[in-house]
């Protein structure tokens, strides 16, 4: 985040946007994440490739000892055949000849494992670089992604989809891929070897395969949309799992566990369901294809022994026979591997196509090629007939005019859902105005950077956010390079020194998730010192001390006097006592302003804000 210092979560600053869980109702990808008709099998390869290319040296080596290891393991069974030869010829066991025959099986034996260890470390590291190279470019987009594509999403899935998806990928598609080029290389190299020693048993071999390979095809046409269905239901329990656990507070406070259990075991069971449909149609494949290849074993050890009897249809040896049916093993064992890899490479092109999704869906529109950083803001603010909507033909904001001095402080009430917080969203740009026009500092917010824009403003909001770290860090967010000096100082102007060096570790004290054991107010001071850290020309405040007791709003209040001198303020509040000292009060109903003034001016009008301020204070 960049340090305007939000206190909330980027969620809870927005608007609730009307979703669902397709990634691509934001952006120009397919209308269902994945969809297969958008990202088929032959896109999905040379999209990875993409990654793999950078990293071509652990790719070339993995694929140069897969294919070495391969021709080593080719020429064990003509060792071991000739070898069979020289024990059951007839006459006397020829010693000479057969001790440098198992010296040189021992070669190779050795150097096929040697070559095959060495494919497995290219493969596995391939697999780590690639993984990386994906998750850091998912993580980016998602950084680039606009708040309303993080708002009408579910966060538990668009993290399944960086960290779970991203993993399958690696693991599923890359391994398996070279296990199909393991798998060729040896169909090809035994096809050659079969053709040189009996036509007769390859032809039988290479006819009744293809039964194994249609069987393999079929299975895995069928169980391609089970596994989609897996790895999208599976998004959306973990979206609801993180939901449960992040917010496990609110669950309790409004006795929604049992509600929050009863959609945890829908999900479940469907997940239980489209599992075990995907695990059934995958289990098939290996049963099957290894049927036929025992079928086809056995067929060839009866024509080599009647060969070796009858000599017909060929004359053989007892090696050769030997030799040929671990060839005719070796031949439909890759097919049998494949089957089992079948499986996993059905989850990996599921989850391929979730995250191609995402990194797909349209981005947030970058700065303006022209955009100039915003340097040594004064705080004056414009809004010029500013009309927004989150949804076409709704409008949320409609001509809201608002000419704010440098120092000014401004207040926005009004009912909930009015336009308030969505008002201060336009300011940050989380969202672009549909027509009108917002200036910082007498020019066009859109003329600036955003990061730029951003750093101008500080803001505190009644939901805290605090990382994991120490209370020196949680301050120190919005400027790393302060001193501790410094952090003290911010602490002590929002009255949240004193309980922090009450703590056992002081300012080293680390914070747990989510706050840890900090009281609501004792979060909210700390988010309050944050902001006064950052030392910002523009102050937003939405619902800033709502959250605290009467005693400390006093003091916090007294210190939100001093930080909002000389800057311009904007403060979003239902608690009316807060913001009486308010150079404007702007009163917003249905999107629109309709009052504004200051509170006697607006206390003597008898409107609207009149009605709300006697609804809090009877007079």
């Amino acid at each position: 985040m960049n340090p305007y210092t939000s206190s909330g979560s980027v969620a809870t600053m927005t608007a609730n946007v009307s979703g669902n869980d397709n990634l691509n109702d934001l952006g120009d990808g397919p209308r269902q994440p994945g969809d297969p008709e958008r990202y088929p099998v032959g896109a999905v390869t040379r999209r990875l490739m993409g990654y793999v290319r950078p990293h071509r040296i652990s790719f070339t080596a993995s694929f140069v000892s897969a294919a070495v290891s391969v021709i080593l393991q080719l020429y064990t069974p003509i060792l071991i055949g000739e070898g069979i030869d020289l024990i059951v010829a007839a006459g006397q066991v020829n010693f000479d000849a057969l001790l440098p025959l198992v010296t040189k099986l021992a070669i190779v034996v050795v150097g096929a494992a040697a070559f095959q260890w060495l494919q497995g470390y290219c493969v596995n590291r391939l697999s780590y670089e690639t993984v990386r190279d994906m998750r850091v470019e998912a993580s980016d987009k998602l950084s680039r992604m606009p708040l309303s594509f993080i708002d009408s999403h579910a966060h538990g899935d668009l993290m399944s989809r960086v960290v779970n998806d991203v993993d399958q990928v690696g693991d599923g598609l890359l391994q398996g891929f070279t296990q199909l080029f393991t798998g060729v290389i040896t169909i090809v190299g035994t096809l050659a070897f079969m053709l040189s020693i009996n036509l007769a048993m390859t032809l039988v071999v290479v006819l009744v395969t293809p039964l194994s390979i249609f069987a393999a095809g079929a299975i895995a046409k069928l169980s391609n949309k089970s596994f989609t269905a897996q790895q999208r239901i599976q998004g959306q329990l973990g979206g609801h799992i993180e939901e449960y656990v992040g917010e496990q507070k609110l669950v309790d406070a409004f006795a929604y566990g049992p509600s929050a259990q009863q959609r945890f075991d829908v999900l479940n069971a469907e997940l239980y369901t489209a599992g075990e449909r995907a695990q059934f149609m995958g289990s098939l494949s290996n049963p099957g294809t290894r049927f036929i290849n025992n079928i086809i074993y056995a067929v060839v050890a009866v024509i080599g022994c009647v060969g070796v009897i009858t000599g017909v249809p060929a004359a053989l040896t007892v090696g050769g026979v030997q030799i040929f049916l671990s060839y005719a093993n070796q031949y439909t064992k890759p097919f049998n591997e494949v089957t089992n890899v079948i499986t996993q490479i059905q989850t990996a092109y599921a989850s391929a196509r979730r995250m191609f999704a995402l990194l797909d869906a349209r981005e947030q529109e970058p700065d303006a090629p022209d955009a100039v950083e915003l340097a040594a803001p004064q705080g004056e603010v414009t809004f010029e007939h500013v009309d927004f909507s989150y949804v076409p033909d709704r409008k949320l904001l409609q001509d809201i005019c608002i000419d704010a001095k440098p120092g000014m402080r401004f207040a926005l009430v009004g009912p909930t859902g009015c336009g308030k917080t969505t008002l201060i969203n336009l300011l940050l740009r989380f969202y672009d105005i549909d027509a009108g026009r917002i200036a910082v500092d007498g020019r066009s917010s859109r003329d600036y950077t955003r990061a730029s824009l951003r750093r101008a403003f500080g803001m505190v909001l009644q939901d805290t956010w605090l990382f994991e770290g120490t209370v020196a860090e949680n301050i120190a967010y919005g400027c790393p390079d302060a001193t501790r000096e410094q952090v003290i100082e911010a602490a002590k102007r929002a009255h949240a020194h004193k309980f922090i060096v009450q703590l056992p570790g002081g300012y080293d004290t680390v914070i747990g998730e989510d706050g840890g054991t900090f009281s609501q107010g004792q979060k909210q001071l700390l988010c309050i010192a944050r902001a006064m850290l950052t030392d910002p020309a523009i102050l937003l405040l939405d619902e800033a001390t709502s959250s605290i007791d009467t005693r400390t709003e006093l003091q916090v209040q007294a210190a939100f006097d001093e930080l909002m001198a000389g800057r311009t303020s904007f403060v979003v509040a239902h608690r009316l006592s807060t913001i009486r000292n308010a150079d404007c009060i702007l009163v917003m109903r249905d999107g629109e302003i309709i009052e504004r003034g200051t509170h006697d001016e607006l206390l003597a009008a008898g409107g609207f804000y009149a009605e709300l301020y006697r609804s809090q204070f009877a007079q």
